[in-house]
Parts: structure tokens; sequence; C-alpha cells
């Protein structure tokens, strides 16, 4: 019997700084409505961008 759920039925979002589409990740499970960035380099960047 298989568990958890398919890959391609995961949420997705597009991240604000690159504009990749990301898909959930479990670290992110309480959290995901604030998620904004696909990675911790996006998130860095977008902060250089807004100074």
């Amino acid at each position: 019997m298989t568990r958890g759920v398919k890959k391609g039925d995961l949420p997705v979002k597009t991240c604000a700084t690159c504009g990749r589409p990301f898909t959930w990740r479990k670290k992110w499970e309480r959290s995901w409505e604030e998620v904004r960035y696909c990675s911790e380099r996006c998130r860095r960047e977008a902060g250089k961008a807004t100074r």
C-alpha cells in the first residue's frame, strides 16, 4: 500500500523574485501561506532589490 501524495498533486506557487514555479515542501507545512520565495537565494536577492 502506498502512502502520501503524488508530486504532481502538490500545491504550486510562483517565486516573487525569479518567477519560477515551485511546489510545496514538508518544511513549509505550517507556513505555506507566507512562503513567497523558492529558495534562500531568491529571498536574499529580494532584500537587495528593495534597498
